[in-house]
């Protein structure tokens, strides 16, 4: 198989993506995918990378930089490209993407009875943080 193509998705992509996040369990009701990739699309401080196996939307990853510290969200993989190294290579671009901007520090959030996943960012050396995630819905949802 050729080596997957990475480069930032556009907004031309949005369906495509959207369809990948939905096929890899990503999207929950409460968070409008559509919304959010226009956003980050429209946001210079944030991207979405998208990997492409032989012109097909294989992956993606969005990630952003807040300015204090680098977040990722959305890594997912299609179902029919996963363990084949995708999401290593894309936390790897995430990765350099938030070393251009001389970005300190990538965090990420996981549901905590996501074990495959927690095991997945162990793997690539991530640790768990001491700090907990609060939040509270601005949008009346």
């Amino acid at each position: 198989m050729a080596q997957p193509v990475l480069r930032e998705a556009g907004p031309a992509d949005a369906h495509a993506v959207i369809a990948l996040w939905q096929a890899a369990g990503l999207t929950r009701p409460w968070n409008d995918p559509a919304t959010d990739y226009h956003l980050a699309m429209a946001n210079p401080a944030c991207t979405v990378i998208l990997a492409e196996q032989e012109g097909t939307p294989a992956a993606t990853i969005m990630v952003g930089y807040d300015g204090h510290r680098g977040w990722v969200y959305y890594l997912g993989v299609a179902p029919a490209f996963q363990r084949q190294g995708l999401g290593r290579a894309l936390m790897q671009a995430a990765e350099q993407w938030l070393a251009a901007r001389d970005c300190p520090k990538l965090m990420l959030m996981v549901r905590a009875d996501n074990l495959a996943t927690k095991a997945f960012y162990a793997a690539l050396g991530y640790e768990p943080q001491a700090v907990e995630t609060l939040g509270r819905r601005l949008d009346g949802r």
